[in-house]
């Protein structure tokens, strides 16, 4: 009630009462006394009047219908007089520094994103660049909070910036100087990326959530937490991490103890809305109706005829007056002249276009007016000739370029209009762009148009018989204007010949225009207040315009303020912009009065800068003679044309109102004093009554156009005649917006009257002032609470933004991620800005932002100068821009991502309950009748073989075997690049040149029977003489990848890491190499006195006695890079038993025969491209043709055209080798045909990878090269790990590879659910090949060791005769033995099968297909390896997938790896494109991972392409990128983190 009681009292009478009562409230505001204080202070101050307050109360309780409840009555002390607002601005003030003040301990913890210094040069600013070039998001609002923001975010940030500096002093992320950090700071510091984060956690801010947890612990963090000095451990900015950091970490309750549940889908958290949040108190609404249309007697029937009665009685009158590009008058318009120039015009469009039996106009149709801002007397010549013609003007921009921002949209209104013809000017014709035939371009989007100059000497003069048919105005069109909707399309909004007379006589009765007066127009005069003041309500009243244009503005702010002065005008219109650009050239001219305005028409007053531009501007030309009460904002929209204008003020009344709001209030739409939040609040300036004539009332924006409640804020919707008509050609659309009944809360239609939507929220105040709050289409809605993006941008610019970024260069916008809306703004950085300032000014906006809107940014981007999109009068083209930030085109030299913040609706986390016994994996898989997950391939007892098998146990005794059987039998040929042959080998030169090398190494290098010998040979013939020379000399032979001559320094120190675990004796390697491990280079690299015995087999002396041959083991080393976290090198020792098994399994399973021959294009050092380079041939007889896949580099053709000319049935390769001729033959298909290579004989082309299948490489070699006669069967994948080179080959017989589609989301809960194609979140998975015979498989649980049902993933363990033997390491590790090779299931195996670990995931699917058995085929699908799987939020990702999202969100990513790191989730780009491109990736990665995958990103790192280290097989080596990441040695283009 004392609420109420200051309302009143301060439009009471009286000096005494009103100080006491301003006094008291005061206080209170500014918190000087508490509640309980003031309620005392105020009884008894106040005692004298009570009785003259409660009789003033009532009353005015009683006459202002709009408070009836309590929530209104909170809300009336704000509406003060403005005599009072600079101390309540004041007031304003101090609530924003307190509420930032609370920041002030709080650090920023994270460090500056890296970039190298190369990068991002940015292009210097626009000479001719004005103070500012918007007219969409002017700033002048920051006035209103610059002082608020600037104090307390000096004080709360001083301590942050010492920090920043220091946690980057001590830290670099590169250690190249092209990766050196971007500001002063941090000269001659180096240190790992580790010591940065190692200074840098901060409790819930920087460290995100422990979300691999799974228990349920919520225990303090010990007080020896290291944190950095002054770090508060909570704070205000982290509670929405907190609250995040508490939901993972909640555990659910098993329903069982023994069972593990948990739900199959992730379910999406939905924010619960808050149960304080305010909510409307007040009654339902009524509308509002404006003062009555008067009745003028001389009001013209329709504006043709109020311009062919100025134009034959006033002809001299001017009318319009052009300024030149000084600002100086250069040509005014009579009304004569515009009668006569509009009659030749409407002349010619109707009868000199075309032919008299066929014109090209004819009334009603619609033509385009293409006329340049500095021109508007040409343009008011064609509108009003257009109207006396009777066709229908659509006023657009003049195109600059064939893609000028929103052109396309311009193209498609065009089109919709059916509009075929565009008038224009001569100068502008041929300022238009021009193909090389000097016609002009045909604009993207546009249809094709005729054009046609209007200036007069081109126009045929009317007969004096041919009158124009102008009759009395009503509901036909008039003209179209065109608006821009939030998503960037364009509509035109049409008006009728009615709305157009109505809506001037509606301006004359608000304006009180005159005859005669003179007014200035600095608005566009083609849409909007610039046309219905300038060029219609001109001609009503017989009004002289001045028309400033954009371009005059620009070379001279103060121009439109000389032309007041110069022409004693009435009226100007302006925008809140030209005040600020006014006020900042002032002292360039003072002798300037503004004593004869009456009006100063402020048509963006709805925005929330308004208030402070123009109380600014009051000050500042109060004492030119600028009266305050001429100041008078207005509200207006396309579709409602004006809305509300404040009425001119009689000098000496009081002025209207004003109100400081709660923005926590106007987020939830509702209208609160801010009184006791203090932390955020919106003043607003009332945009004056309702327009004469009109109807107002405020809807709910969403839904059904329900009627708020009096404290609500709503959209703004008049019923009018002065208003538009519909969307031209949207019929839909127009019914939704032009059509609209109000309903009452029980959805009851509240009267008859439709009503039109403005577009712009707001609420009706005392007296029916209208304040308008926002615009629908800046309407941003995050987790259910409203926001504006204007009042962002202004809170954005408070933060000192002068020496960073460009006022009125913001742009904020909000994308769909994730279920719900994300905020991101966007600003053009200024060329001299640092990339300290700027990171730390970005720092300040998101903290500002969090204080007073109380909503997280999701991405924070800074752009070079002038590379926004632009609108036609230098505004941000908001849709635009949001379409380059997601298509990655915007080009940011400075981002900041912030989703730890902002994402608050993941799922919650998967918690795997302990203690899963046999009881529950029985029950939970088995009870639905699901079978056990396991398969085997052929039993190799019931397959016959010749007598090889018998007779010969050893590949050494079926070699000799073959020297003397078929000694000139080919087994080899090696070729070269060009595709000859370079070495071949038959079985007897193959077996003497092995014994040469036995006798070698027992002659030169003194070996005994057992010990290492490292083969160190590129892939040919050599290696394998080396290999049965080792076999013949009864020692061990360890086959190594030679170093590589270019990097000796990465590629050397593997080499000699495997020759000290296998404890070699000895090296054989070629001349060429033997030089290079004693090469000064070497020795850089390595100790090279310490290698042991060389010896160079190329001299090899004459034969010796050999001894005798002992069976031994062999070793095969593997590349276990991409395995092992250790980083460590593993050699498998496999027995002479196990090779010939795995021989014997390849040969029936591809029915290899000596008269076979077959192409290997794989490295010949490990796994299954050692087994077919070296073994396979000798043990089964056929011929191998040899291809290093290192020769393709310089032959792309290589390996196909082999294939093609020695008609190969069975080829094999690797992913790279695939992937080398799928891109680099992909679009050379001819030339492959015109070479005469056809792969139509290729039975089996058999990829060999220890991986996923790439179904997606695969199924593209394949459909590329179908037409060379390459069959979609051939193609097949190989399956094998370290313990088990060849588990699964596709072979000759038996089905086709079958493929299943399955749920991702269920694959990270561990299951396996079969889906359709095309259904979301699916996965194309592709059979590993068959099952080799002898083999059998089973899928165990990796953590119970015990076996799964089928519709469970788990890891794959193998059974076979030739699994290896166990790993040789300097260490004897039994218990690491057992557990890979020879370990037993749980439960559930009755026969105690020895079983080895793959290390790979997989599941076993029972197809409807028949395998050889005559049984239904089980088909193995091999998802991923365990090792490499990422455990977040308690779910298994495998990083291909996300890989995979990744790579297809930009065409510039040649390639990605993931892996984890501290929790945090590390993707790794190369970039195939510029480097300006770079931090586009940031944004778009992060984007999909969490739309994909559910998934924060926390680091982004752009790399050069080939950065990512990638095995020969192709498989990358994510383990080995993330110890280089960790020690800093990736050389990256940029660095984001997204804490």
């Amino acid at each position: 009630m004392y609420d109420t009681c200051i309302w009143s009292l301060l439009s009471a009478p009286g000096d005494k009462r009103l100080q006491v009562q301003v006094r008291l409230f005061l206080s209170l505001v500014l918190g000087d006394i508490t509640q309980k204080g003031y309620e005392k202070k105020r009884a008894k101050l106040l005692a004298p009047y009570v009785p003259q307050t409660q009789g003033l109360c009532h009353r005015h309780v009683v006459t202002c219908r709009l408070y009836h409840s309590k929530a209104l009555d909170d809300c009336i002390p704000a509406l003060l007089h403005p005599s009072w607002f600079s101390t309540l601005f004041y007031i304003h003030t101090e609530a924003v520094q307190a509420a930032l003040a609370k920041h002030k301990e709080q650090k920023m913890a994270l460090p500056m994103p890296t970039k190298r210094r190369s990068t991002f040069v940015q292009s210097p600013a626009d000479a001719c660049t004005p103070p500012d070039t918007s007219s969409a998001s002017e700033d002048e609002g920051s006035l209103r909070r610059q002082a608020a923001l600037s104090a307390a975010l000096h004080q709360s940030l001083q301590n942050a910036e010492s920090w920043i500096n220091r946690s980057i002093q001590g830290s670099s992320t590169s250690s190249s100087a092209s990766s050196t950090l971007s500001h002063g700071e941090g000269k001659g510091t180096s240190g790992s990326l580790a010591d940065v984060f190692a200074n840098t956690r901060i409790e819930n801010f920087s460290v995100p959530p422990d979300v691999t947890a799974t228990t349920s612990s919520s225990s303090a963090r010990p007080a020896t937490s290291s944190f950095p000095p002054g770090v508060p451990v909570s704070s205000r900015v982290s509670t929405k991490i907190q609250q995040l950091l508490n939901t993972l970490k909640r555990p659910k309750r098993p329903p069982l103890k023994e069972f593990f549940v948990d739900d199959f889908e992730e379910i999406v958290e939905v924010p619960q809305p808050d149960p304080n949040q305010p909510k409307p108190e007040g009654r339902q609404m009524t509308p509002v109706k404006g003062e009555p249309l008067g009745v003028v007697c001389n009001w013209p029937p329709a504006l043709e005829a109020a311009l062919q009665r100025w134009g034959t009685t006033q002809a001299k009158c001017p009318c319009l007056t052009a300024l030149d590009v000084t600002g100086k008058p250069v040509y005014t318009l009579t009304y004569g002249k515009l009668w006569s120039r509009s009659l030749k015009l409407a002349y010619t469009l109707l009868n000199k276009l075309g032919t008299k039996n066929e014109p090209v106009l004819k009334p009603g149709d619609r033509v385009a007016l293409v006329y340049p801002n500095n021109d508007p007397v040409m343009f008011m010549v064609a509108f009003y000739g257009c109207l006396l013609a009777e066709v229908i003007p659509v006023p657009i921009e003049v195109p600059l370029t064939r893609k000028d921002a929103g052109g396309q949209q311009i193209g498609f209104l065009l089109g919709s209009c059916g509009i075929a013809l565009a008038l224009t000017t001569e100068v502008c014709l041929k300022g238009l762009p021009k193909t090389q035939n000097g016609e002009i371009v045909q604009f993207k989007g546009w249809p094709r148009l005729k054009w046609v100059v209007t200036d007069s000497k081109y126009l045929s003069k009317s007969p004096k018989d041919w009158q124009p048919n102008i009759s009395a105005a009503g509901t036909e069109p008039a003209y179209i204007e065109y608006k821009t909707s939030k998503e960037g399309s364009v509509m035109g909004v049409t008006v009728s010949r009615i709305a157009m007379l109505s809506h001037c006589q509606a301006l004359s009765q608000a304006c009180n225009y005159s005859e005669g007066e003179t007014i200035v127009n600095v608005l566009d005069f083609k849409k909007d207040a610039g046309l219905w003041h300038g060029i219609l309500t001109n001609v009503m009243n017989k009004l002289h315009t001045i028309s400033v244009p954009y371009s005059v503005m620009k070379t001279c702010p103060l121009s439109w303020v000389q032309r007041v002065h110069a022409h004693k005008a009435k009226v100007a219109l302006v925008k809140c912009r030209d005040l600020h650009w006014a006020m900042m050239a002032h002292r360039d001219q003072r002798d300037v009065s503004l004593s004869s305005l009456r009006m100063l028409i402020v048509t963006d007053g709805a925005n929330p800068w308004s208030v402070s531009s123009c109380d600014a501007f009051l000050s500042l030309f109060q004492s030119h003679g600028l009266k305050p009460e001429a100041i008078c904002p207005c509200a207006t929209s396309p579709e409602a044309m004006t809305i509300a204008i404040r009425r001119p003020g009689v000098p000496g009344a009081p002025l209207p109102g004003r109100a400081i709001l709660s923005m926590n209030g106007l987020s939830f739409g509702v209208i609160r004093v801010n009184t006791e939040d203090k932390n955020s609040a919106l003043t607003v300036q009332d945009v004056g009554h309702v327009m004469p004539g009109g109807m107002m009332c405020i809807v709910k924006p969403d839904g059904p156009p329900q009627l708020c409640k009096t404290d609500e804020i709503g959209e703004i919707c008049v019923s009018s005649r002065a208003g538009g008509m519909m969307y031209y050609g949207l019929a839909g659309v127009t019914k939704n917006t032009f059509e609209v009944i109000p309903v009452n809360s029980a959805g009851s239609p509240v009267g008859e009257v439709p009503f039109v939507r403005s577009g712009l929220l707001g609420f009706v105040g005392p007296g029916s002032l209208v304040f308008v709050v926002g615009k629908m289409d800046g309407l941003l809605t995050v987790s259910g609470r409203r926001h504006n993006a204007d009042d962002i941008v202004a809170t954005g610019l408070a933060v000192e933004s002068i020496k960073t970024v460009y006022r009125g260069r913001i742009a904020v916008f909000s994308v769909s991620v994730f279920y719900d809306e994300r905020i991101v703004v966007v600003a053009e950085q200024r060329p001299d800005a640092s990339e300290e300032d700027s990171f730390q000014w970005m720092s300040r906006v998101l903290q500002a932002i969090d204080s007073i809107h109380q909503v997280g940014v999701y991405c924070l981007a800074l752009v070079p100068a002038n590379t926004l999109p632009k609108t036609p009068l230098g505004g941000i083209h908001i849709s635009q821009t949001k379409q380059h930030f997601l298509e990655g085109s915007l080009h940011p030299c400075n981002i900041l991502m912030c989703p730890h913040t902002c994402v608050t609706n993941l799922p919650k986390p998967r918690q795997k309950q302990p203690g899963v016994g046999p009881a529950s994996v029985m029950v939970g898989n088995l009870v639905a009748g699901k079978r056990i997950a396991q398969a085997s391939g052929r039993d190799l007892g019931q397959i016959e073989d010749n007598d090889l098998v018998k007779k010969h146990q050893f590949l050494t005794e079926v070699l000799q075997w073959r020297a003397q059987a078929t000694p000139d039998h080919p087994l080899f040929l090696l070729l070269n690049a060009k595709g000859t042959t370079v070495c071949t080998a038959t079985c007897l030169q193959l077996h003497k040149k092995a014994e040469r090398i036995a006798s070698v190494l027992c002659d030169k290098g003194h070996l005994n029977a057992g010990d290492n010998v490292v083969l160190l040979y590129p892939p040919g013939i050599e290696l394998i003489t080396a290999f049965y020379g080792c076999l013949y000399a009864g020692c061990i032979p360890v086959t190594v990848r030679p170093p590589h001559a270019q990097s000796l320094t990465a590629t050397l120190p593997t080499v000699r890491m495997i020759v000290e675990v296998s404890k070699a004796a000895c090296i054989l390697t070629t001349q060429t190499l033997m030089r290079l491990l004693k090469s000064r280079e070497a020795a850089a690299a390595v100790d090279v006195k310490t290698w042991p015995t060389i010896i160079d087999t190329e001299v090899l002396g004459r034969q010796t006695h050999l001894h005798s041959y002992l069976p031994v083991l062999m070793k095969s080393c593997v590349d276990a890079l991409e395995f092992q976290h250790s980083f460590s090198v593993s050699v498998l020792q496999m027995s002479h038993a196990a090779v010939s098994g795995l021989c014997r399994a390849i040969k029936l399973q591809c029915e290899l025969y000596s008269s076979r021959q077959i192409a290997i294009c794989l490295d010949p050092y490990c796994g299954l491209g050692f087994v077919l380079w070296c073994l396979c041939s000798v043990y089964s007889g056929h011929q191998s043709i040899l291809i290093p896949p290192m020769e393709l580099e310089s032959n792309l053709f290589l390996w196909l055209s082999t294939v093609s000319q020695y008609k190969i049935r069975d080829t094999f390769c690797s992913y790279s080798v695939m992937e080398l001729c799928t891109k680099g033959l992909g679009n050379q298909v001819e030339m492959l045909k015109a070479r005469g290579i056809n792969l139509s004989c290729v039975r089996t082309c058999v990829v060999v990878a220890e991986e996923r299948p790439r179904v997606s490489l695969t199924h593209s070699f394949s459909k590329l090269f179908k037409d060379i006669g390459l069959s979609s069967r051939a193609v097949s994948t190989t399956f094998g790990s370290r313990v088990n080179v060849a588990i699964c080959l596709q072979g000759t017989s038996g089905p086709d590879p079958t493929t299943v589609y399955v749920d991702l989301k269920s694959l990270r809960h561990d299951r396996v659910r079969l889906v359709e194609r095309g259904a979301p979140q699916s996965l194309l998975l592709s059979e590993s090949g068959k099952i080799l015979p002898g083999v059998k498989v089973v899928i165990v649980n990796p953590e119970t060791k015990g076996p799964l049902g089928d519709s469970h993933l788990g890891e794959i363990w193998v059974n076979s005769p030739h699994t290896a033997s166990g790993y040789y390491t300097i260490y004897d590790n039994e218990t690491l033995q057992a557990d890979h090779f020879n370990t037993r299931l749980s439960f559930g195996d009755a026969a105690q099968t020895l079983w080895a670990r793959t290390g790979y995931l997989g599941f076993v699917r029972r197809t409807e297909l028949t395998a050889a058995s005559g049984e239904r085929h089980d088909a193995l699908y091999v998802v991923g390896a365990l090792d490499e799987t990422l455990e977040l939020r308690g779910l298994r990702y495998h990083p291909i997938d996300i890989e995979t999202s990744v790579s297809r969100t930009h065409r510039s990513i040649a390639e990605c790896a993931v892996f984890t790191w501290t929790n945090l989730l590390v993707v790794v780009v190369e970039l195939c494109g510029c480097e300006q491109e770079a931090l586009d990736l940031v944004p778009l990665v992060t984007n999909v991972v969490l739309e994909e995958h559910y998934l924060i990103v926390g680091v982004v790192v752009v790399v050069d392409p080939g950065v990512i280290p990638i095995n020969s097989r192709g498989e990358k080596q994510r383990m080995h990128l993330r110890d280089s990441f960790l020690a800093d040695q990736l050389d990256p283009i940029y660095v984001a983190y997204n804490m």
